[in-house]
């Protein structure tokens, strides 16, 4: 009885042993399992220039009618429609022109069925020989000039009709305004322009040294930076390189670049952009191997010695070692 009680509590004592020696070793194991050996890898050496963003086509919307400006329904920073009314232009005069073309087209009917009248009745009495074909051939001819006449006013009054209409200066194209010169009351001509507006589609425009020119390609993929002049390389997008100008400007090759989400920047604002210019060799390691403390990057080697090193450009979940590390250095998580 006695040697059974003494083993029961060794036995405890055991268990408790091995729980501790399997949560000690644990970390242990996770630790091993985020070793990192380091290995020189080559990459796209890549240069960072400002670019531009600007509308593919910029288009006006010009006045058709000489007038005032009764008006005006856009303002820089608009969004327009193609077809969009933009401006609405008047012309007194042309109202006062419609109104005497239609006096003149209500005198003109009068005048028609007068000669109408006198038509049948001069038949009737030709028809009786009581007057000549001559005085029948007058009475026709005299309706059909009235008739002629009136086709002439009304054709008239569509003119004056669609020049009024021509008063509603419409967005050529979808787009967003980048200009309005003028105001309500303003007195126009015809050809003036109305509204000057960027159409949808928009390209990053960057212009790299001419020692580059040569490595820049249609299709080649570049990398943009976050909104802003800010040098943060650690959310990238991603845009290709639409056109290459053929001519220098200024000692400089000028590109243009498509790219998702620009519709959001203004025209005329700069973000940086990534382009390759060559290759390089270089270190990468993941980013959770890298802690920051005091500004300063630090890496914990195998061994347990910790060792400064100078970042470079993020590319998702690695970062580039400019110095700090060599080859076949052995990594693990701090």
């Amino acid at each position: 009885m006695l040697h059974r009680n003494e083993n029961r509590p060794v036995s405890h004592r055991a268990a408790a042993f091995l729980l501790l020696l399997a949560l000690a070793a644990a970390p242990v194991a996770s630790l091993a399992a985020e070793r990192f050996v380091v290995r020189p890898v080559t990459v796209d050496d890549r240069k960072a220039v400002l670019a531009t963003v600007e509308s593919v086509d910029v288009l006006r919307a010009r006045a058709r009618i000489p007038g005032t400006i009764d008006k005006l329904v856009i303002d820089e920073g608009s969004e327009v429609r193609a077809g969009e009314i933009v401006a609405v232009i008047r012309d007194p005069k042309l109202k006062l022109r419609i109104a005497a073309i239609d006096a003149r087209i209500a005198s003109l009917r009068a005048r028609r069925e007068l000669s109408l009248t006198e038509l049948k009745r001069t038949r009737e009495l030709r028809r009786k020989g009581t007057v000549s074909q001559a005085r029948l051939d007058t009475a026709r001819t005299q309706a059909d000039v009235v008739a002629a006449e009136i086709a002439a006013a009304n054709a008239e009054r569509s003119v004056a009709v669609e020049q009024r209409r021509d008063g509603e200066v419409r967005a050529p194209a979808a787009g967003r305004v980048l200009k309005v010169p003028v105001a309500n009351g303003s007195v126009v001509l015809a050809g003036d322009v109305i509204a000057t507006i960027a159409a949808e589609s928009y390209i990053l425009r960057l212009k790299l040294p001419e020692r580059h020119a040569r490595f820049i390609r249609e299709g080649d993929t570049v990398l943009i930076g976050p909104r802003g002049l800010a040098a943060d390389t650690s959310a990238l997008g991603k845009g290709r390189v639409r056109q290459v100008y053929p001519e220098l400007e200024r000692g400089r090759v000028v590109a243009d670049v498509e790219a998702k989400g620009l519709g959001d920047y203004f025209v005329g604002e700069r973000t940086r952009v990534y382009v390759a210019t060559g290759r390089r060799v270089t270190f990468r390691i993941p980013r959770a191997l890298v802690r920051l403390r005091f500004g300063v990057s630090f890496v914990r080697l195998e061994s347990g010695d910790e060792v400064a090193v100078q970042t470079g450009m993020v590319s998702g979940d690695e970062v580039e070692v400019l110095s700090g590390l060599r080859d076949g250095d052995v990594l693990v998580a701090p």
